[in-house]
């Protein structure tokens, strides 16, 4: 299956209907998608997306990011992305709600997500198998750091995870962050 191929849950004329992913975001079609964030302790799993991903290669998300396909549930979908991109089975996902945001992700392309958002707590010696299709690389950051190097080279992040950080980190990570 291609890319062009997956069909996603997005708004036409107020009415939520399969979509090509791509035709959605070359369109700008609020659609829906699913973000996780695996933590362990004070300390953020963040991936690198690899170069062959069709928009934002080469920069750094948080742990996992994507869409379900059609009828798909957003945890199962989370649940399945977290296998397929980094081999990580066996989390308690946990919802922390739904966000919104429109970006441009470049090459003409935009996403404009109502995210439902997962987040997990990790052992420290979580085995990771990424995907060399989805993922370059991996690496646990604490949000400060992270914060700080998002704040010094916001280009190297992709759009979502600057906003998720910006505008809804209590609402993911809680007040304590």
């Amino acid at each position: 299956m291609t890319t062009r191929d997956i069909m996603i849950p997005a708004w036409i004329d107020g009415e939520l209907t399969p979509v090509e992913k791509l035709a959605a975001h070359r369109r700008g079609l609020r659609h829906l998608a699913v973000s996780v964030f695996v933590i362990c302790g004070d300390d953020i799993l963040i991936q690198q997306r690899a170069l062959g991903k069709y928009h934002t290669p080469r920069l750094w998300a948080n742990t996992c990011c994507t869409h379900p396909d059609w009828g798909e549930p957003a945890l199962a979908c989370a649940t399945r992305r977290l296998n397929e991109e980094l081999g990580i089975t066996g989390l308690n996902l946990h919802h922390r709600g739904q966000v919104e945001y429109r970006a441009e992700v470049g090459g003409g392309l935009i996403e404009h997500e109502l995210v439902d958002v997962f987040v997990a707590t990790a052992p420290a010696d979580l085995p990771l198998d990424p995907n060399p299709a989805e993922v370059m690389s991996t690496r646990w950051i604490s949000v400060d750091a992270l914060l700080g190097e998002i704040a010094e080279t916001p280009a190297r992040f992709t759009p979502w995870l600057r906003i998720y950080l910006a505008e809804h980190r209590e609402t993911i990570l809680g007040s304590g962050t």
